[in-house]
């Protein structure tokens, strides 16, 4: 079993060579790195969030409110970061969160990142929206699982479509994102009127499907931007409740996992509408300003099912991960940092991204003596006195 750790000393001994790494190592300077690269528009889209962000933020600062009890002299010279999830073996607990504009980002994006999935087995969550069908993204992920991201349309057989692909294409679950029926107020896209999918962006994934083109057929003929409206038509939903996620559940045979939950209750909702997973989220704080971290309502959504819990929102460090692990997520979603690693790299940038988070994630357990996921119980876990907290 090798240690993520390792990666570590290949970075120094490519420093004793003369050889840095292609990207800042720190979120920050990633963060700038991209910040000159992307567009205005774009960069708005991707770093914004709901409201004054004051919620995307709070994501971000909950994780400075714990802290990791260091355990010395335990044996943690091997560490096991391996899990267990819908039935298979994984090589690490992180995955990469679906991002709908990986294909605006960079060119090849979707692609680049299932080809950094490949080579990571980090597995991806493959968005709807796509510059790549889906049956391309998955066959560039190669023998690392994958699984596809819903956004359900309010047109049922659109949905039917989308799910019966990814199944056929080699998904290994459906992910069902609950809380984008509707768009949440984003000043930096609001100020600049965009939004990249009414530019004719990352719709490869309903320009491929039978049951989308039969939509736009509708449309009136020679109507400019068909596509677009048709798109801007199915999106949105005017409500998105629990039946629905019945309905899905009886169209596949897949893991299904529902993507937002942050309340108990949901929690127990989605375990009896037959969720075989949770992702507790808050979409970054792209959808609500209502001032709740994601990390905050981990604990009690955890709680409250025994479905196994992921988990994003906020994460920049392997550090965030140890945390988020400890508080009770069986796998811990990256969303921006590997958006940025991608921005400025391409897929090297992403697979850089993905083994700094995991080497970081790998060597505080070293350090604090936690050999295995096992170890990291909420216990080990205290509140940090002072302005951290």
């Amino acid at each position: 079993m090798a240690n993520f750790g390792d990666y570590q000393m290949g970075i120094y001994l490519a420093g004793a060579a003369g050889r840095k790494p292609a990207l800042p190592i720190a979120f920050e300077g990633l963060e700038a790195a991209a910040h000159q690269v992307l567009d205005p528009e774009l960069l708005g889209y991707v770093a914004g969030g709901a409201g004054d962000e004051r919620t995307q933020r709070l994501n971000v600062e909950a994780f400075a409110q714990w802290g990791l009890m260091p355990r010395m002299l335990v044996g943690a010279a091997q560490r096991d970061l391996s899990v267990e999830l819908f039935g298979q073996r994984f090589p690490s607990p992180i995955f990469m969160s679906p991002v709908g504009v990986l294909g605006a980002c960079r060119e090849d994006g979707d692609l680049a990142v299932a080809r950094a999935s490949a080579v990571t087995g980090v597995p991806m969550f493959a968005s709807t929206l796509s510059a790549a069908t889906l049956e391309q993204v998955r066959l560039a992920q190669g023998a690392t699982p994958g699984f596809f991201q819903l956004y359900p349309p309010n047109d049922p057989e659109l949905s039917q479509s989308l799910v019966s692909r990814a199944e056929a294409a080699g998904y290994a679950g459906i992910v069902v994102t609950v809380d984008t029926w509707v768009n949440g107020w984003r000043p930096r896209d609001l100020s600049s009127g965009y939004i990249p999918m009414l530019r004719g962006l990352c719709l490869e994934n309903y320009r491929s499907d039978p049951r989308f083109q039969e939509l736009v057929a509708a449309q009136p003929a020679g109507q400019a931007g068909a596509v677009e409206l048709t798109w801007a038509g199915i999106f949105g939903r005017p409500t998105l409740n629990w039946s629905d996620i019945d309905a899905l559940r009886e169209a596949t045979s897949l893991p299904l996992i529902i993507k937002g939950i942050c309340a108990p209750e949901d929690a127990k909702k989605a375990q009896d509408h037959g969720a075989d997973g949770i992702i507790c989220s808050n979409h970054g704080g792209r959808q609500a300003n209502g001032g709740l971290s994601a990390l905050q309502c981990l604990p009690a959504v955890v709680g409250a099912t025994g479905l196994p819990v992921l988990f994003d929102s906020g994460v920049r460090s392997g550090t965030d991960v140890v945390k988020a692990l400890a508080l009770g997520a069986r796998a811990v979603g990256i969303g921006r940092p590997y958006v940025y690693g991608l921005t400025v790299a391409g897929a090297a940038g992403v697979e850089q991204v993905l083994r700094g988070i995991l080497a970081e994630a790998d060597l505080l357990m070293a350090v604090d003596g936690y050999a295995a996921i096992a170890d990291l119980v909420p216990e080990a876990l205290h509140r940090v006195a002072g302005p951290a907290a």
